[in-house]
């Protein structure tokens, strides 16, 4: 794999400077809202892992709007979610999602999500809307993804080539389509239109599992529903903000495996004891408490 120069591998006294604490005049709204448009008849359960994941990072609303099956699992996993239309200060859209399969009344009400202009993660069955979006973006395929995007502009790329040298891609995606790239693999890429470069390598060989990226798309949903006025001042936040999901995404997989195996919700549970380390100036929360 190789690493292009210039690039900046985002550690612990970088990603704690992105978390948001709450200040005692806070509310729900001011704490960020974030909605939610992921899970589908077929992956319901990634609704669910995105979900927690954005509670458990650390915001004061999450607005879910997705398929009845989904929406009942959600429900039942968290019963704080509200699960009607309303205000929203960032949107997470496609995970969980086929764009092969998707309804039209599914695309009609992600296209409705983007043209709000508002902090966005693209994932899995939203990516090629890409071009669909206006406002601060940030999209998060694995090296498969990217090459069927990069393939939809006649600028293939394979998935080994991608995997092979990820950064340069990820570099061409965010020029290409003039958006954030956070390029998922063993090392983590973070590329900006604006030339910001981010690493984040942290995480155990475990992470690579069923529902991984889900639960990362709901941590980086999250952080960016805390910075919304940041980013709509400034959209180069989003690089940032993005390399801070990935570090949490990567520590809260440490912290749970321990050396051991791991399921993506194991992962979501453990957000809050990384974000409450961080905050007190460091990574290591001491062992896990029993059951």
């Amino acid at each position: 794999m190789v690493k292009p120069r210039g690039w900046l591998e985002w550690e612990a006294e970088q990603a704690r400077d992105w978390i948001y604490r709450p200040q005692a005049d806070d509310d729900k709204y001011s704490r960020g809202v974030l909605g939610v448009r992921t899970g589908s008849k077929d992956y319901p359960g990634a609704a669910v892992l995105g979900v927690e994941a954005a509670v458990r990072t650390g915001l004061g609303m999450v607005r879910y709007l997705g398929p009845r099956r989904a929406e009942t699992l959600v429900l039942q996993r968290r019963p704080e979610i509200v699960t009607v239309p309303g205000r929203v200060q960032a949107w997470l859209l496609g995970s969980g999602i086929n764009a092969g399969t998707r309804t039209d009344a599914t695309t009609a009400h992600l296209d409705l999500a983007l043209a709000e202009g508002l902090p966005t993660v693209l994932d899995a069955g939203a990516l090629d809307l890409v071009s669909h979006g206006i406002g601060p973006t940030v999209i998060t395929p694995h090296a498969g993804e990217l090459a069927v995007m990069l393939a939809d502009e006649a600028k293939p790329g394979s998935a080994s080539q991608i995997a092979a040298n990820p950064g340069e891609w990820a570099i061409r995606a965010a020029r290409l389509f003039d958006v954030t790239v956070l390029l998922k693999g063993a090392v983590t890429h973070v590329a900006s239109p604006a030339g910001a470069l981010l690493t984040v390598s942290t995480g155990p060989a475990w992470l690579a599992t069923a529902g991984s990226g889900d639960v990362l798309g709901g941590i980086l949903g999250a952080l960016l529903a805390t910075h919304a006025d940041q980013l709509e001042a400034d959209a180069a936040s989003l690089a940032p903000l993005a390399a801070t999901a990935a570090f949490l995404h990567a520590e809260a997989a440490k912290l749970a495996s321990r050396g051991g195996p791991i399921a993506a919700l194991d992962v979501a549970e453990t957000v809050p004891r990384v974000v409450a380390a961080l905050l007190d100036h460091g990574i290591d929360p001491g062992p896990r408490p029993t059951r």
